[in-house]
């Protein structure tokens, strides 16, 4: 079996993705609980105000489901990529430069869910998984092309899944992007779909055995 070099990189990685996940729970502030126990509000106040965070639980499994999805994903690169070089370290930083950065607009588009006048917040929030998903192509072709970093017996049907599936990515999110101008809920809900688009193993396209039939 071939050496894998990638697992301190890897490891590395892994901690990045979970503080980012756990980050996003400081989004939720439930108003009217920090107050002295004798002014705590009742049943019936308090399903009022959970229904009144829509906006803050809506962005919050959004990012949530995203983040997860992108953890997902990147491990599925690792299981190919078997080799480290300097620049392939940077572009994996970067990628989680952005990856960590995504409770903040998080915590900004729950603001504003509820302004439909208001599109800064959901520009900045699909802006930031449009740049995400370009990383997350850089990677990959850097460390695909001609299998610089890939198994010496890497399955070329399924890096070439994966490399068509990448593609939709920085697409879709650009269009989730331009969608933010109109409608901010229209594109959380377009960066979910595309969240749970990614959580699908690419298609391997058939051999061409296969194909004969």
């Amino acid at each position: 079996m071939e050496e894998k070099e990638t697992g301190r990189l890897e490891a590395f990685s892994d901690g990045v993705f979970a503080v980012a996940i756990t980050l996003l729970v400081l989004t939720i502030k439930i108003p009217g609980i920090d107050v002295p126990a004798s002014h705590l509000p009742n049943d019936a106040q308090l399903w009022q105000i959970l229904l009144n965070e829509w906006p803050m639980l809506a962005a919050y499994t959004t990012s949530f489901a995203t983040i997860g999805v992108m953890w997902i994903n990147h491990h599925r690169l690792y299981t190919h990529i078997k080799r480290t070089s300097t620049i392939l370290m940077l572009l994996n930083l970067l990628l989680l430069l952005m990856i960590v950065f995504i409770p903040v607009p998080t915590a900004l588009v729950a603001e504003y869910l509820v302004h439909p006048d208001q599109h800064a917040a959901a520009l900045l929030y699909s802006g930031t998984y449009v740049i995400i998903a370009v990383c997350f192509n850089l990677l990959w072709r850097y460390a695909s092309y001609h299998n610089r970093l890939l198994a010496k017996n890497a399955d070329i049907r399924a890096v070439k899944a994966i490399t068509r599936q990448y593609w939709f990515g920085p697409v879709v999110f650009l269009l989730a992007f331009m969608l933010a101008l109109f409608s901010t809920p229209a594109s959380l809900t377009l960066c979910f779909l595309l969240a749970l688009f990614f959580a699908i193993p690419p298609r391997l396209p058939r051999s061409l055995s296969e194909q004969s039939y």
